[in-house]
């Protein structure tokens, strides 16, 4: 059984680089512990170039996941509180990096988190 895929969320505006070293930090270990992950600092730069356009991408993204993963700071970011509160909304698993981490028994070999 294939783990969940994972969207990271996170703040990025703002930030140097647009916080885009810890985006693929997270998104490199999660990888190497099997997980499929969504890192929307990844996307592409959309054709308007504007926060609106970046968070279409991130939200297609985050629909075909059943986990949210949230970086250090999401609280203080405008789009993930968003997605932390959509995620939720669709019943998705939405946990911490580091908590998730330290309880990864619970989400490791692929046991899901809706049996």
């Amino acid at each position: 059984m294939t783990p969940e895929p994972i969207y990271l969320s996170g703040p990025m505006s703002g930030l140097p680089d647009y916080n885009y070293p810890t985006f693929h930090a997270a998104a490199a270990k999660l990888r190497a512990l099997g997980y499929v992950v969504e890192n929307p600092a990844e996307n592409p730069e959309p054709p308007c170039k504007s926060w609106a356009g970046y968070m279409r991408l991130a939200l297609a993204q985050l629909v075909r996941c059943r986990i949210t993963v949230r970086l250090p700071g999401w609280q203080n970011s405008r789009g993930a509180v968003i997605e932390s509160s959509l995620s939720r909304m669709l019943g998705m698993g939405v946990y911490d990096y580091e908590s998730f981490l330290r309880d990864l028994p619970d989400h490791a070999q692929g046991r899901s988190l809706y049996a």
